[in-house]
C-alpha cells in the first residue's frame, strides 16, 4: 500500500468539498426552499465541489 502525506490545508479543503457535497443532499431533500431554489442551490454546490476536487485528486496523485 502506497502512503501520500497531505498538508493541513489539503486535508481541509477535501473536508469542506465533502461539507458541501452533504449540505447539497440536505437542501435537496429538505423542504424548506421552493424546488427550483433548492434544484440551484443544489447545483451550484455540486459545481463547487466538483470543480475543487479536481485539482485536489491531481495533486494528491502527483505526490509520490
Amino acid at each position: 500500500m502506497q502512503e501520500r502525506g497531505l498538508t493541513i490545508p489539503e486535508i481541509n479543503l477535501i473536508c469542506g468539498t465533502r461539507v458541501a457535497l452533504g449540505a447539497r443532499l440536505a437542501m435537496v431533500l429538505g423542504d424548506r426552499l421552493r424546488r427550483e431554489t433548492r434544484r440551484g442551490a443544489g447545483w451550484a454546490l455540486f459545481a463547487i465541489g466538483a470543480l475543487s476536487t479536481i485539482p485536489l485528486v491531481l495533486g494528491v496523485l502527483a505526490n509520490p
